[in-house]
Protein backbone atom coordinates (compact mmCIF):
# COMPACT_ATOMS: atom_id res chain seq x y z
CA UNK A 1 0.00 0.00 0.00
CA UNK A 2 0.83 3.43 -0.78
CA UNK A 3 2.88 6.09 2.22
CA UNK A 4 1.64 9.40 2.70
CA UNK A 5 4.09 11.96 4.10
CA UNK A 6 2.09 15.40 5.05
CA UNK A 7 5.18 18.19 5.84
CA UNK A 8 3.99 21.04 7.10
CA UNK A 9 5.29 24.46 8.45
CA UNK A 10 5.17 26.76 11.83
CA UNK A 11 6.06 29.92 12.98
CA UNK A 12 7.29 31.92 9.36
CA UNK A 13 6.72 31.01 5.91
CA UNK A 14 9.96 30.49 3.82
CA UNK A 15 11.15 27.64 6.31
CA UNK A 16 12.61 25.65 3.41
CA UNK A 17 9.56 23.22 3.94
CA UNK A 18 10.16 22.52 0.11
CA UNK A 19 14.04 21.63 0.91
CA UNK A 20 13.33 19.26 3.51
CA UNK A 21 10.15 17.26 1.30
CA UNK A 22 12.77 17.33 -1.49
CA UNK A 23 15.83 16.11 0.50
CA UNK A 24 13.62 13.28 1.85
CA UNK A 25 12.45 12.34 -1.85
CA UNK A 26 15.75 11.84 -2.57
CA UNK A 27 16.68 10.13 0.57
CA UNK A 28 13.83 7.19 0.26
CA UNK A 29 14.48 6.99 -3.43
CA UNK A 30 18.16 6.00 -2.55
CA UNK A 31 16.66 3.57 -0.52
CA UNK A 32 15.10 2.00 -4.03
CA UNK A 33 10.91 3.13 -3.02
CA UNK A 34 9.44 4.97 -6.10
CA UNK A 35 8.90 8.29 -4.35
CA UNK A 36 6.39 11.16 -5.98
CA UNK A 37 6.08 14.54 -4.43
CA UNK A 38 3.34 17.56 -4.64
CA UNK A 39 2.28 20.91 -3.12
CA UNK A 40 -0.70 22.01 -2.13
CA UNK A 41 -1.06 25.62 -1.95
CA UNK A 42 -3.67 27.40 -0.02
CA UNK A 43 -3.73 30.72 -2.58
CA UNK A 44 -7.22 31.43 -4.67
CA UNK A 45 -5.06 32.01 -7.96
CA UNK A 46 -6.07 29.07 -10.53
CA UNK A 47 -2.60 28.43 -10.84
CA UNK A 48 0.48 30.70 -10.65
CA UNK A 49 0.53 31.50 -13.85
CA UNK A 50 -0.49 34.70 -13.94
CA UNK A 51 0.96 35.65 -10.89
CA UNK A 52 3.44 38.39 -10.50
CA UNK A 53 7.07 37.13 -10.38
CA UNK A 54 8.12 39.28 -7.29
CA UNK A 55 5.67 38.37 -5.27
CA UNK A 56 5.90 34.67 -5.89
CA UNK A 57 9.12 33.88 -7.84
CA UNK A 58 9.61 31.64 -10.96
CA UNK A 59 6.60 29.75 -12.97
CA UNK A 60 7.98 26.37 -12.90
CA UNK A 61 6.20 23.89 -15.93
CA UNK A 62 5.83 20.56 -15.63
CA UNK A 63 6.31 17.54 -18.50
CA UNK A 64 2.48 17.76 -19.30
CA UNK A 65 2.15 21.68 -19.27
CA UNK A 66 0.98 22.29 -15.42
CA UNK A 67 2.10 25.62 -14.13
CA UNK A 68 3.29 25.23 -10.67
CA UNK A 69 4.57 26.79 -7.79
CA UNK A 70 8.42 26.93 -7.76
CA UNK A 71 9.03 24.15 -4.78
CA UNK A 72 8.08 21.61 -7.59
CA UNK A 73 11.29 22.47 -9.07
CA UNK A 74 13.08 21.57 -6.33
CA UNK A 75 11.41 18.15 -6.24
CA UNK A 76 12.45 17.38 -9.93
CA UNK A 77 16.04 18.76 -9.49
CA UNK A 78 16.81 16.26 -6.18
CA UNK A 79 14.84 13.32 -6.97
CA UNK A 80 14.94 13.11 -10.68
CA UNK A 81 11.52 12.51 -11.26
CA UNK A 82 8.83 14.41 -14.04
CA UNK A 83 6.33 15.36 -11.95
CA UNK A 84 2.76 16.20 -13.11
CA UNK A 85 -0.83 18.05 -13.38
CA UNK A 86 -1.27 16.30 -9.95
CA UNK A 87 1.42 17.74 -8.11
CA UNK A 88 -0.08 21.11 -7.27
CA UNK A 89 -3.09 22.11 -6.41
CA UNK A 90 -4.68 25.64 -5.18
CA UNK A 91 -7.45 26.61 -3.55
CA UNK A 92 -8.60 28.31 -6.50
CA UNK A 93 -8.20 25.22 -8.31
CA UNK A 94 -10.06 23.42 -5.70
CA UNK A 95 -13.20 25.48 -5.89
CA UNK A 96 -12.66 25.71 -9.15
CA UNK A 97 -13.49 22.06 -9.90
CA UNK A 98 -16.02 21.75 -6.90
CA UNK A 99 -18.26 24.54 -8.46
CA UNK A 100 -17.87 23.38 -12.16
CA UNK A 101 -19.28 19.50 -10.73
CA UNK A 102 -22.26 21.39 -9.01
CA UNK A 103 -23.10 23.37 -12.01
CA UNK A 104 -23.33 19.82 -13.65
CA UNK A 105 -25.57 18.24 -11.16
CA UNK A 106 -22.76 15.51 -9.89
CA UNK A 107 -23.94 16.82 -6.37
CA UNK A 108 -27.53 15.82 -7.05
CA UNK A 109 -29.07 18.76 -5.19
CA UNK A 110 -26.59 18.57 -2.08
CA UNK A 111 -25.87 21.64 -0.48
CA UNK A 112 -22.52 22.08 -1.33
CA UNK A 113 -19.82 22.71 1.81
CA UNK A 114 -16.33 22.66 2.72
CA UNK A 115 -16.71 19.51 4.55
CA UNK A 116 -17.38 17.13 2.71
CA UNK A 117 -17.10 19.13 -0.86
CA UNK A 118 -13.93 20.52 -0.35
CA UNK A 119 -11.85 18.51 1.47
CA UNK A 120 -13.16 15.28 -0.43
CA UNK A 121 -11.38 17.23 -3.90
CA UNK A 122 -8.30 17.59 -1.85
CA UNK A 123 -8.18 14.08 -0.80
CA UNK A 124 -8.75 13.29 -4.65
CA UNK A 125 -6.43 15.00 -5.95
CA UNK A 126 -3.74 13.67 -3.17
CA UNK A 127 -4.97 10.08 -3.83
CA UNK A 128 -4.46 10.00 -7.42
CA UNK A 129 -1.45 11.24 -7.87
CA UNK A 130 -0.27 7.92 -6.24
CA UNK A 131 -2.12 5.96 -7.68
CA UNK A 132 -1.00 8.13 -11.13
CA UNK A 133 2.45 7.20 -10.54
CA UNK A 134 2.32 3.83 -8.92
CA UNK A 135 4.25 5.55 -6.28
CA UNK A 136 5.37 3.77 -3.13
CA UNK A 137 5.68 7.23 -0.66
CA UNK A 138 3.78 10.42 -1.40
CA UNK A 139 5.11 12.96 0.17
CA UNK A 140 2.71 16.07 0.10
CA UNK A 141 3.99 19.55 1.25
CA UNK A 142 0.82 21.77 2.86
CA UNK A 143 2.25 25.25 1.75
CA UNK A 144 1.79 28.35 4.06
CA UNK A 145 1.69 28.33 8.03
CA UNK A 146 -0.12 26.21 10.68
CA UNK A 147 -2.90 29.00 11.94
CA UNK A 148 -3.93 30.58 8.14
CA UNK A 149 -6.97 30.23 8.02
CA UNK A 150 -6.44 29.71 3.95
CA UNK A 151 -4.59 26.53 4.85
CA UNK A 152 -7.76 24.58 7.64
CA UNK A 153 -8.90 22.75 4.32
CA UNK A 154 -6.21 21.22 3.16
CA UNK A 155 -5.27 20.02 6.91
CA UNK A 156 -8.83 19.00 7.63
CA UNK A 157 -8.61 16.76 4.26
CA UNK A 158 -4.54 15.44 4.97
CA UNK A 159 -6.19 14.89 8.66
CA UNK A 160 -8.82 13.05 6.85
CA UNK A 161 -6.53 10.76 4.80
CA UNK A 162 -4.60 9.66 7.70
CA UNK A 163 -7.29 8.37 9.60
CA UNK A 164 -8.39 6.18 6.48
CA UNK A 165 -5.06 4.85 5.71
CA UNK A 166 -4.11 4.01 8.82
CA UNK A 167 -1.49 5.59 11.08
CA UNK A 168 0.69 2.95 9.80
CA UNK A 169 0.37 4.30 6.16
CA UNK A 170 0.67 7.94 7.38
CA UNK A 171 3.44 10.49 9.19
CA UNK A 172 3.31 13.85 9.75
CA UNK A 173 5.68 16.03 9.63
CA UNK A 174 6.26 19.80 10.75
CA UNK A 175 9.19 21.90 9.99
CA UNK A 176 9.19 24.77 12.36
CA UNK A 177 11.95 27.77 13.40
CA UNK A 178 13.71 27.92 16.25
CA UNK A 179 15.32 31.41 16.92
CA UNK A 180 18.25 32.29 18.11
CA UNK A 181 18.60 35.21 20.53
CA UNK A 182 22.15 36.83 20.57
CA UNK A 183 21.15 38.58 24.26
CA UNK A 184 21.10 35.33 26.27
CA UNK A 185 22.85 33.66 24.17
CA UNK A 186 20.17 30.57 23.66
CA UNK A 187 18.08 29.29 21.14
CA UNK A 188 14.19 29.51 22.21
CA UNK A 189 11.91 26.50 21.62
CA UNK A 190 8.89 27.91 22.82
CA UNK A 191 7.88 29.53 19.25
CA UNK A 192 7.62 25.45 18.44
CA UNK A 193 5.70 23.89 20.88
CA UNK A 194 2.88 26.93 20.38
CA UNK A 195 3.15 25.97 16.86
CA UNK A 196 2.90 21.82 17.65
CA UNK A 197 -0.07 22.86 19.68
CA UNK A 198 -1.81 24.60 16.82
CA UNK A 199 -1.73 21.87 14.91
CA UNK A 200 -3.19 19.48 17.77
CA UNK A 201 -5.90 21.24 18.33
CA UNK A 202 -6.49 20.85 14.04
CA UNK A 203 -6.43 17.04 15.19
CA UNK A 204 -3.08 16.27 13.51
CA UNK A 205 -0.15 15.20 15.75
CA UNK A 206 3.15 15.44 14.45
CA UNK A 207 5.27 12.55 14.09
CA UNK A 208 8.52 13.92 13.64
CA UNK A 209 9.57 17.57 13.66
CA UNK A 210 12.48 19.36 12.26
CA UNK A 211 14.12 22.15 13.39
CA UNK A 212 15.85 25.49 10.85
CA UNK A 213 17.89 27.18 12.46
CA UNK A 214 20.99 29.16 11.56
CA UNK A 215 23.48 27.29 13.76
CA UNK A 216 23.42 24.46 15.98
CA UNK A 217 21.15 23.34 18.47
CA UNK A 218 21.90 22.59 21.82
CA UNK A 219 20.93 19.16 23.12
CA UNK A 220 18.23 20.62 25.61
CA UNK A 221 16.74 21.96 22.86
CA UNK A 222 16.25 18.32 21.41
CA UNK A 223 14.94 16.95 24.72
CA UNK A 224 12.64 19.64 25.55
CA UNK A 225 10.51 19.55 22.14
CA UNK A 226 10.73 16.11 22.57
CA UNK A 227 8.93 16.09 26.00
CA UNK A 228 6.60 18.85 25.51
CA UNK A 229 5.62 18.00 21.55
CA UNK A 230 4.75 14.44 22.29
CA UNK A 231 7.56 12.54 20.28
CA UNK A 232 10.37 10.33 20.37
CA UNK A 233 13.74 11.87 20.79
CA UNK A 234 15.17 10.88 17.75
CA UNK A 235 12.05 12.36 16.21
CA UNK A 236 13.40 15.25 16.44
CA UNK A 237 15.49 16.01 13.61
CA UNK A 238 17.87 19.12 13.16
CA UNK A 239 17.84 21.02 9.77
CA UNK A 240 20.76 23.37 9.88
CA UNK A 241 21.31 26.67 6.61
CA UNK A 242 23.80 25.35 4.48
CA UNK A 243 26.05 27.37 2.26
CA UNK A 244 24.78 24.78 -0.46
CA UNK A 245 21.22 23.63 -0.52
CA UNK A 246 22.50 20.16 -2.13
CA UNK A 247 24.25 19.00 1.13
CA UNK A 248 20.70 18.92 2.51
CA UNK A 249 20.03 15.26 2.08
CA UNK A 250 23.42 14.15 3.53
CA UNK A 251 23.54 16.31 6.59
CA UNK A 252 19.36 15.50 7.67
CA UNK A 253 20.95 11.79 7.37
CA UNK A 254 23.46 11.97 9.70
CA UNK A 255 20.39 12.58 12.19
CA UNK A 256 19.16 9.62 10.82
CA UNK A 257 15.87 11.02 9.01
CA UNK A 258 15.51 8.68 6.26
CA UNK A 259 15.85 5.84 8.99
CA UNK A 260 13.09 7.40 11.18
CA UNK A 261 10.60 7.59 8.39
CA UNK A 262 11.19 4.03 7.32
CA UNK A 263 10.26 2.84 11.41
CA UNK A 264 7.35 5.18 11.47
CA UNK A 265 5.56 4.51 8.53
CA UNK A 266 6.68 0.20 8.73
CA UNK A 267 8.83 0.16 5.61
CA UNK A 268 11.34 -2.16 5.12
CA UNK A 269 14.05 -0.78 2.69
CA UNK A 270 18.06 -1.13 2.67
CA UNK A 271 19.61 1.50 3.78
CA UNK A 272 20.23 4.74 1.03
CA UNK A 273 22.95 4.03 -1.53
CA UNK A 274 23.99 8.34 -1.18
CA UNK A 275 27.90 7.22 -2.76
CA UNK A 276 26.33 9.47 -5.83
CA UNK A 277 25.28 12.31 -4.54
CA UNK A 278 27.85 12.45 -1.73
CA UNK A 279 30.36 12.33 -4.56
CA UNK A 280 28.91 14.98 -6.28
CA UNK A 281 28.65 17.26 -3.13
CA UNK A 282 32.77 17.12 -2.62
CA UNK A 283 32.67 17.68 -6.20
CA UNK A 284 30.70 21.25 -5.80
CA UNK A 285 33.66 21.59 -2.69
CA UNK A 286 36.38 21.35 -5.34
CA UNK A 287 35.45 23.33 -7.91
CA UNK A 288 38.87 25.71 -8.83
CA UNK A 289 37.51 27.75 -11.68
CA UNK A 290 35.44 30.59 -11.53
CA UNK A 291 33.16 32.30 -14.39
CA UNK A 292 31.03 35.32 -14.94
CA UNK A 293 27.62 34.87 -16.54
CA UNK A 294 25.49 38.15 -16.01
CA UNK A 295 21.62 37.00 -15.89
CA UNK A 296 20.07 40.42 -17.88
CA UNK A 297 16.35 40.28 -17.06
CA UNK A 298 13.54 42.74 -15.56
CA UNK A 299 12.93 40.62 -12.15
CA UNK A 300 16.65 40.51 -11.06
CA UNK A 301 15.48 42.35 -7.10
CA UNK A 302 13.80 38.79 -6.38
CA UNK A 303 16.01 36.23 -7.31
CA UNK A 304 13.54 32.95 -7.11
CA UNK A 305 11.88 34.86 -10.37
CA UNK A 306 14.99 33.23 -12.09
CA UNK A 307 14.92 30.25 -9.53
CA UNK A 308 15.91 27.46 -12.41
CA UNK A 309 17.80 29.39 -14.26
CA UNK A 310 19.86 30.11 -11.94
CA UNK A 311 20.53 26.12 -10.25
CA UNK A 312 21.03 25.20 -14.00
CA UNK A 313 24.18 27.31 -14.17
CA UNK A 314 25.17 25.69 -10.57
CA UNK A 315 24.69 22.46 -12.31
CA UNK A 316 26.11 23.26 -15.04
CA UNK A 317 29.15 24.87 -12.91
CA UNK A 318 29.45 21.39 -10.75
CA UNK A 319 29.78 19.82 -13.83
CA UNK A 320 32.68 22.03 -15.32
CA UNK A 321 34.69 22.02 -11.93
CA UNK A 322 33.33 25.91 -11.95
CA UNK A 323 32.01 28.04 -9.87
CA UNK A 324 29.25 30.22 -11.48
CA UNK A 325 29.10 33.91 -10.65
CA UNK A 326 25.68 35.30 -11.78
CA UNK A 327 25.56 39.21 -11.70
CA UNK A 328 22.02 40.57 -11.01
CA UNK A 329 21.42 42.64 -14.25
CA UNK A 330 18.35 45.12 -14.43
CA UNK A 331 17.98 45.43 -18.23
CA UNK A 332 16.43 48.72 -17.04
CA UNK A 333 19.81 50.04 -16.30
CA UNK A 334 21.46 49.35 -19.83
CA UNK A 335 21.29 52.28 -21.95
CA UNK A 336 23.53 52.61 -24.96
CA UNK A 337 25.83 54.99 -22.74
CA UNK A 338 26.05 52.47 -19.94
CA UNK A 339 26.05 49.34 -22.04
CA UNK A 340 29.94 48.74 -22.16
CA UNK A 341 30.32 49.66 -18.26
CA UNK A 342 27.21 47.44 -17.11
CA UNK A 343 28.83 44.03 -18.82
CA UNK A 344 32.10 44.97 -19.30
CA UNK A 345 34.18 41.91 -17.34
CA UNK A 346 31.78 39.47 -18.40
CA UNK A 347 32.00 35.94 -19.24
CA UNK A 348 28.67 35.27 -20.49
CA UNK A 349 25.10 36.46 -20.86
CA UNK A 350 22.06 35.09 -20.59
CA UNK A 351 18.67 36.69 -21.29
CA UNK A 352 15.85 34.11 -19.53
CA UNK A 353 11.99 34.30 -20.10
CA UNK A 354 9.85 36.94 -19.42
CA UNK A 355 6.48 38.75 -20.50
CA UNK A 356 5.87 42.38 -21.06
CA UNK A 357 7.98 45.47 -22.70
CA UNK A 358 9.54 46.91 -19.61
CA UNK A 359 13.37 46.98 -20.03
CA UNK A 360 13.30 45.15 -23.86
CA UNK A 361 15.50 47.95 -25.16
CA UNK A 362 17.97 46.77 -22.47
CA UNK A 363 18.07 43.49 -23.20
CA UNK A 364 18.50 44.19 -27.28
CA UNK A 365 21.77 46.25 -26.52
CA UNK A 366 22.86 43.07 -24.05
CA UNK A 367 22.35 40.59 -27.40
CA UNK A 368 24.28 43.67 -28.98
CA UNK A 369 27.08 43.71 -27.21
CA UNK A 370 27.63 39.68 -26.76
CA UNK A 371 27.26 39.34 -30.48
CA UNK A 372 29.92 42.10 -31.70
CA UNK A 373 32.05 40.97 -28.63
CA UNK A 374 31.84 37.82 -29.33
CA UNK A 375 30.97 36.79 -25.73
CA UNK A 376 28.74 33.78 -25.02
CA UNK A 377 25.29 34.23 -25.81
CA UNK A 378 22.31 32.52 -23.95
CA UNK A 379 18.65 33.53 -24.77
CA UNK A 380 15.93 31.42 -23.41
CA UNK A 381 12.32 32.29 -24.51
CA UNK A 382 12.20 35.69 -24.90
CA UNK A 383 15.73 35.86 -25.03
CA UNK A 384 15.97 34.12 -28.47
CA UNK A 385 13.20 36.56 -29.37
CA UNK A 386 15.43 39.18 -28.04
CA UNK A 387 17.94 37.72 -30.13
CA UNK A 388 16.25 37.89 -33.34
CA UNK A 389 15.20 41.42 -32.86
CA UNK A 390 18.13 42.76 -32.21
CA UNK A 391 19.93 40.95 -35.33
CA UNK A 392 16.81 42.21 -37.63
CA UNK A 393 17.88 45.85 -36.73
CA UNK A 394 21.37 46.16 -37.00
CA UNK A 395 22.55 43.42 -39.24
CA UNK A 396 19.18 43.27 -41.58
CA UNK A 397 18.65 46.95 -41.45
CA UNK A 398 14.90 46.64 -40.05
CA UNK A 399 15.27 49.21 -38.13
CA UNK A 400 12.27 49.34 -37.03
CA UNK A 401 12.23 45.51 -36.21
CA UNK A 402 10.21 44.26 -32.64
CA UNK A 403 7.99 41.62 -31.62
CA UNK A 404 4.08 41.74 -31.93
CA UNK A 405 3.53 41.74 -28.03
CA UNK A 406 5.55 44.94 -27.73
CA UNK A 407 4.57 46.59 -30.90
CA UNK A 408 1.57 45.67 -32.90
CA UNK A 409 1.72 48.19 -35.31
CA UNK A 410 5.33 48.18 -36.44
CA UNK A 411 6.22 47.08 -39.88
CA UNK A 412 8.45 44.23 -39.28
CA UNK A 413 7.14 41.73 -36.73
CA UNK A 414 9.84 39.46 -36.69
CA UNK A 415 8.35 37.97 -33.51
CA UNK A 416 4.22 37.67 -33.84
CA UNK A 417 1.10 35.39 -32.54
CA UNK A 418 2.21 31.78 -32.84
CA UNK A 419 -0.77 30.18 -34.72
CA UNK A 420 -4.30 29.68 -32.67
CA UNK A 421 -2.94 32.24 -30.52
CA UNK A 422 -4.47 36.17 -30.55
CA UNK A 423 -4.58 39.13 -28.42
CA UNK A 424 -8.31 38.18 -27.12
CA UNK A 425 -8.00 35.35 -25.36
CA UNK A 426 -7.58 34.90 -21.63
CA UNK A 427 -4.06 35.10 -19.95
CA UNK A 428 -3.97 32.11 -17.68
CA UNK A 429 -3.62 28.52 -18.64
CA UNK A 430 -3.31 29.74 -22.66
CA UNK A 431 0.27 29.41 -23.48
CA UNK A 432 2.17 26.86 -25.24
CA UNK A 433 2.93 24.78 -22.38
CA UNK A 434 4.17 21.35 -21.80
CA UNK A 435 6.93 19.52 -23.61
CA UNK A 436 7.01 19.52 -27.12
CA UNK A 437 9.44 18.00 -30.07
CA UNK A 438 12.25 19.75 -31.94
CA UNK A 439 13.99 18.74 -34.93
CA UNK A 440 17.72 19.44 -34.38
CA UNK A 441 20.06 20.34 -37.96
CA UNK A 442 22.95 18.10 -38.46
CA UNK A 443 26.12 19.70 -37.99
CA UNK A 444 25.50 22.69 -35.59
CA UNK A 445 27.20 23.25 -32.18
CA UNK A 446 23.15 22.45 -31.00
CA UNK A 447 23.59 18.21 -32.24
CA UNK A 448 26.86 18.77 -30.65
CA UNK A 449 25.48 19.66 -27.63
CA UNK A 450 22.73 17.45 -27.46
CA UNK A 451 24.41 14.20 -29.05
CA UNK A 452 21.02 13.90 -30.85
CA UNK A 453 18.70 15.19 -34.07
CA UNK A 454 15.35 15.14 -32.18
CA UNK A 455 14.85 16.51 -28.48
CA UNK A 456 11.49 17.15 -26.25
CA UNK A 457 11.19 20.29 -24.59
CA UNK A 458 9.15 22.12 -22.64
CA UNK A 459 7.60 25.27 -22.94
CA UNK A 460 5.88 28.42 -22.03
CA UNK A 461 5.02 31.19 -24.25
CA UNK A 462 2.73 32.75 -26.89
CA UNK A 463 4.45 34.40 -29.36
CA UNK A 464 6.97 32.63 -32.24
CA UNK A 465 9.96 33.65 -34.64
CA UNK A 466 7.40 34.73 -37.88
CA UNK A 467 8.81 32.43 -41.03
CA UNK A 468 8.19 35.10 -43.30
CA UNK A 469 11.20 36.28 -42.38
CA UNK A 470 12.84 32.80 -42.14
CA UNK A 471 15.07 32.99 -45.64
CA UNK A 472 16.56 36.72 -45.01
CA UNK A 473 17.83 35.17 -41.72
CA UNK A 474 19.28 32.30 -42.72
CA UNK A 475 21.22 33.81 -45.38
CA UNK A 476 22.47 36.70 -43.22
CA UNK A 477 24.03 34.20 -40.88
CA UNK A 478 21.44 33.57 -37.72
CA UNK A 479 19.94 30.02 -38.73
CA UNK A 480 17.40 28.29 -37.66
CA UNK A 481 18.59 25.03 -36.66
CA UNK A 482 16.02 23.62 -34.52
CA UNK A 483 12.43 22.82 -35.80
CA UNK A 484 9.26 22.08 -35.13
CA UNK A 485 8.46 18.70 -37.22
CA UNK A 486 4.83 19.13 -36.82
CA UNK A 487 4.18 22.58 -36.82
CA UNK A 488 7.38 23.93 -38.64
CA UNK A 489 7.79 26.64 -36.03
CA UNK A 490 11.27 27.66 -35.61
CA UNK A 491 12.40 26.23 -31.91
CA UNK A 492 16.15 27.62 -32.22
CA UNK A 493 18.55 29.97 -33.67
CA UNK A 494 22.45 29.69 -33.72
CA UNK A 495 24.84 31.90 -34.82
CA UNK A 496 27.66 31.14 -37.18
CA UNK A 497 31.07 32.15 -37.22
CA UNK A 498 30.45 33.19 -33.15
CA UNK A 499 32.15 30.67 -30.40
CA UNK A 500 28.62 30.07 -28.56
CA UNK A 501 25.47 32.23 -29.55
CA UNK A 502 22.37 30.59 -29.38
CA UNK A 503 18.51 30.90 -28.57
CA UNK A 504 16.03 28.75 -27.83
CA UNK A 505 12.07 29.41 -27.83
CA UNK A 506 11.67 26.58 -24.78
CA UNK A 507 12.72 26.20 -21.63
CA UNK A 508 15.65 24.03 -20.71
CA UNK A 509 16.35 24.98 -17.11
CA UNK A 510 12.93 22.96 -16.29
CA UNK A 511 15.13 19.74 -17.48
CA UNK A 512 18.02 19.74 -15.64
CA UNK A 513 19.06 18.44 -12.45
CA UNK A 514 22.02 18.44 -9.92
CA UNK A 515 22.83 14.98 -10.92
CA UNK A 516 21.84 15.21 -14.83
CA UNK A 517 22.77 19.22 -15.82
CA UNK A 518 21.65 20.32 -18.90
CA UNK A 519 23.42 19.89 -21.85
CA UNK A 520 22.88 23.23 -23.08
CA UNK A 521 23.75 24.77 -19.67
CA UNK A 522 27.10 22.66 -19.65
CA UNK A 523 28.13 24.41 -23.21
CA UNK A 524 27.30 27.65 -21.99
CA UNK A 525 29.16 27.61 -19.01
CA UNK A 526 31.84 25.64 -20.70
CA UNK A 527 32.24 28.49 -23.48
CA UNK A 528 32.13 30.90 -20.96
CA UNK A 529 35.27 29.31 -19.12
CA UNK A 530 36.95 29.50 -22.30
CA UNK A 531 36.40 32.78 -22.85
CA UNK A 532 37.11 33.54 -19.62
CA UNK A 533 40.60 31.58 -20.05
CA UNK A 534 41.38 33.40 -23.23
CA UNK A 535 40.46 36.83 -22.15
CA UNK A 536 42.56 36.75 -18.88
CA UNK A 537 45.11 35.05 -20.41
CA UNK A 538 45.95 38.62 -22.92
Amino acid sequence: MTKYIFVTGGVVSGLGKGITAASLGRLLKARGLKVAAQKLDPYINVDPGTMSPYQHGEVYVTEDGAETDLDLGHYERFIDEDLNQYSNLTTGKVYWNVLNKERRGEYLGSTVQVIPHITNEIKEFVYRVGKKTDADVVITEIGGTIGDIESQPFLEAVRQISLEVGQENSLFIHVTLVPYLSGSEEHKSKPTQHSVKELRGMGINPGIIVLRSDRPLEESVFRKISLFCNVREDCVIENITLPNLYEAPLMLEKSGFSDVVCRELHIEAPEPDLTDWTAMVERIHNRSEEVHIGLVGKYVKLHDAYLSVAEAMNHAGYEENAFVKIHWIDSEGITRETVNDVLHGLDGIIVPGGFGSRGIEGMILSAKYARENRIPYFGICLGMQIAVIEFARHVLGLTDAHSGEFDEQCAHRVIDFMPGQSGEIDKGGTLRLGSYPCCIKAGTKMEECYGSEQIHERHRHRYEFNNDYLDEFTKAGLKPVGINPDTNLVEVVELENHPWFIGVQYHPEYKSTVQNPHPLFVSFVKAATDYCQTHNSK
